[in-house]
């Protein structure tokens, strides 16, 4: 009979000892794989929300890329200088403002108000209604998308009519409200589940504001595939060396640095702390089963049987317990971590399509090399007590005793 054999039969044998292994370490894995998800999911799912928008260049005018910016002087002239570049395809303008959004004199609520001369498809998806039009497509001087959330709590319909009020940072009173007719009720990609945010054309924040024109606080740029994002930046820092110039991935090398660093190193501890646990379970199951077959494993190397198969034997019985509740750990920490998801992802603040936990396939295999060195280390002492076993003084003691 082989080694895998006979591990099998003896994990049979003590079929009970055996299912409970499976079902610890199966929980202890599944805590496992949730920190491999935690470890990379935030920043992977950063990464996916920022390339969703369709730019893959962004422009600040002040230095890192703060939550609170301060308007691009010229970014009109800087828009049609990006788009005369040959590295560039596409040039959006994006001022964020606050304001204040009333219906038919109902109580007024407090919004986050973006301007962007984008048109068509953006970082939204459309609820009910239609896109903001172009420009040159349509008569009305104010057209705005609303949120969902916001609609709701309005009862604003694709048609209705919202009065904006602008509330610009530094400025006591609001400015008088503009009409704006809704066009689309849509989620936003970027806006936080509790964030009540409606989108307008730059024209009509520029009404709002009581402007000629008004300098955005953003730009996104996107660059040539042909080019690439890298080429693109040296050509806007050639020709703006006073703005700050970020691609996407630096983008999300600096939150990876910075913001992200307390997930990895959180991730690390309790990886390490899960596998210490599996390791301790695994290698106490096979000491105790190990001393309780002292005089079978003896009788076994009696009748020939190499120390080398014994070892063999006891390694597919650990990788038997371990490979089992690995397995299992896989489906039941995606369970857990939709959970843990749903649970992470009502702090305030987080847009509505960041996640905490992703799945990835580098995690599921690192799950499994882990184990896999996992079930070769509880393994090692009872391979170690079963080589040095005196073969003739164990079956002595046993028939005695």
């Amino acid at each position: 009979m082989t080694s895998l054999g006979l591990a099998w039969r003896s994990t049979k044998r003590y079929r009970v000892r055996a299912v409970l292994a499976v079902i610890g370490v199966a929980i202890i894995g599944a805590l496992l794989f949730d920190m491999l998800l935690l470890s990379r999911g935030l920043l992977d799912s950063f990464a996916d929300l920022l390339s969703s928008s369709g730019f893959d260049i962004r422009i600040v005018g002040s230095e890192g890329v703060p939550i609170v910016r301060f308007p691009i002087d010229g970014s009109t002239r800087l828009a049609a200088d990006l788009r005369a570049l040959p590295e560039v395809r596409d040039v959006v303008l994006i001022r964020v403002e606050r304001a204040t959004a009333q219906v038919n004199g109902r109580t007024p609520r407090d919004v986050t108000l973006v301007g962007t001369t984008q048109t068509g498809g953006g970082p939204w998806t459309i609820v009910k209604g239609t896109n903001l039009p172009s420009a040159s497509s349509s008569s009305d001087r104010c057209l705005m998308l609303i949120a969902r959330r916001l609609a709701a709590a309005l009862g604003v319909v694709p048609g209705s009519v919202v009065d904006l009020s602008v509330r610009p940072a530094g400025i006591a009173s609001a400015l008088p409200a503009i009409a704006c007719r809704a066009v689309g009720v849509v989620n936003f990609a970027f806006a936080a589940t509790d964030e009540d945010s409606v989108a307008t054309t730059m024209i009509a924040l520029q009404d709002a504001l009581g402007l000629q024109a008004a300098d955005a606080d953003l730009v996104l740029v996107a660059s040539r595939p042909a080019v690439g994002s890298a080429a693109a930046v040296r050509a806007i820092e050639r020709l703006r060396p006073d703005l700050r110039v970020y691609s996407n991935e630096d983008v999300i090398a600096q939150f990876n640095q910075n913001g992200f660093a307390y997930f990895r190193q959180i991730s690390l501890v309790l990886s390490a702390l899960t596998m210490t646990f599996a390791f301790l379970l695994v290698a106490t199951l096979l000491t105790v089963s190990v001393n309780q077959r002292l005089g079978e494993i003896a009788a076994l190397r009696a009748l020939g049987i190499r120390r080398a198969r014994i070892a063999s034997m006891l390694l597919w019985e650990s990788a038997l317990l371990v490979g089992g509740g690995g397995l299992l750990a896989l489906p039941l920490g995606g369970l857990l971590a939709l959970a843990l998801d749903h649970i992470l992802r009502q702090m305030p603040g987080l847009p509505e399509r960041l996640h905490f936990f992703v799945f990835n396939w580098r995690a599921v295999t690192t799950h499994l090399v882990v184990f896999g060195m996992t079930a070769a280390a509880a393994a090692a002492y009872p391979v170690w007590l079963t080589a040095r076993l005196p073969i003739a003084e164990t079956l002595r003691r046993e028939v005695v005793g």
